[in-house]
């Protein structure tokens, strides 16, 4: 593939003090829904849930979180007109491995903060030299500071195909990927594009469902059932996917006005696994509060819109991948797996750990993308 020079901006994350003194007295101002029977999960977000997090949010530091960010160096460029944000962090060891890692929804570039420095200086973090990674950490068109969202369309292969011309336009002309949700499925577009000098994506499920072709579940067995009933379950709750895949602009509308009914939303971090969610609250407000200040929430669910209207059919990823299984997580069933992807040469199964691994476990995350990538 050809390499397109990009014009890139420094950024640095400074929130107007203003925006967060409207932040708090929002938030002193909050008209909680009643509280559902029993006040579960049952029905959504619980409102004793909220009333501790609003609390917990009142004295958050957002500006300890600026801090992180701006740690590490971060620009703006554009791809097709489309604002790209991303922070850029080289290792210090020649040699190391150009990654991109792809965040989730409802995530942002803070899924990855504590997987950076293990990354980029593996010596200091139980690892060798040659265990180094070169990091491109983008935020997704539409979310976060990769704004405004220029024009439709924004499926995943279309934000595969933009990561591509943003490493090639950084000088990386071989790389790998990592995802999760989302950003496992613009991994394994990636690995269908399987472009010039891809070193495979690192994902932490595939989405391969039975089809209904006879003999496809003859050999299932106790594993596999139990995770068709995890998928079962999470499509019984998943009632945002209906909501952002057909009124994105409907939901929308409260979530740019009401900062607790975008914690309210952003429920997947707490509530996936089904009461096994290993991501703190303080790792919930990050989120929130980035996607509030940023009024993001309106781009980000628009995806589901356009994935649904896409019309593409299901193509047969031929380059080179590699799974971890967390235990609370979607459990990729692998025979599946394999029917839809043809070069799945890892495969990782954890004990501990969600759909939010890079924030639960980040640890293990790491140790995993190490042996994928030697």
């Amino acid at each position: 593939m050809h390499r397109t020079e990009l014009a890139t901006r420094p950024f640095t994350v400074e929130v107007p003090q203003a925006d967060l003194d409207d932040l708090h007295q929002r938030l002193e101002r909050t008209r909680f829904a009643p509280a559902a029977p029993g006040d579960s999960w049952e029905y959504g977000t619980p409102e004793s849930y909220l009333r501790d997090m609003v609390e917990r949010w009142k004295n958050f530091d957002w500006r300890a979180v600026e801090a992180r960010l701006n740690a590490y160096p971060a620009f703006v460029t554009e791809i097709d007109g489309q604002p790209v944000h991303y922070l850029h962090v080289r290792s210090a060891h020649d040699d190391a491995t150009p990654l991109l890692l792809a965040h989730t929804y409802p995530g942002s570039v803070l899924d990855f903060l504590d997987m950076i420095e293990p990354l980029v200086d593996p010596v200091a973090h139980g690892g060798r030299p040659e265990d180094a990674f070169d990091l491109v950490i983008p935020s997704m068109p539409g979310f976060g500071f990769s704004m405004p969202l220029v024009g439709e369309g924004w499926t995943m292969a279309r934000v595969a195909r933009t990561y591509d011309t943003l490493m090639r336009g950084l000088g990386h002309e071989s790389y790998g990927i990592h995802g999760s949700d989302g950003g496992a499925m613009v991994a394994r577009e990636l690995a269908v594009l399987d472009p010039e000098g891809f070193r495979g994506a690192h994902v932490l499920h595939l989405f391969s469902f039975p089809s209904g072709a006879p003999g496809e579940m003859d050999d299932f067995g106790e594993k596999e059932y139990a995770a068709l009933a995890h998928a079962q379950w999470f499509q019984s709750v998943g009632g945002y996917n209906a909501m952002n895949a057909s009124r994105p602009q409907t939901v929308a509308a409260g979530l740019a006005d009401s900062p607790v009914a975008t914690l309210a939303y952003s429920e997947l971090f707490e509530s996936f696994g089904n009461g096994t969610s290993l991501v703190r609250p303080e790792q919930v407000l990050a989120q929130a509060t980035l996607y509030w200040f940023t009024n993001t929430y309106a781009t980000a669910a628009r995806y589901h819109y356009a994935e649904q209207r896409s019309g593409a059919e299901l193509v047969v990823a031929a380059g080179r991948l590699g799974v971890a299984v967390f235990a609370d997580d979607f459990r990729t069933i692998r025979s599946l797996a394999e029917r839809d992807n043809s070069r799945i040469e890892h495969w990782s199964e954890f004990p501990r750990g969600g759909h939010f691994a890079a924030m639960e476990v980040p640890g293990d995350v790491v140790a995993d993308l190490r042996v994928f990538f030697a």
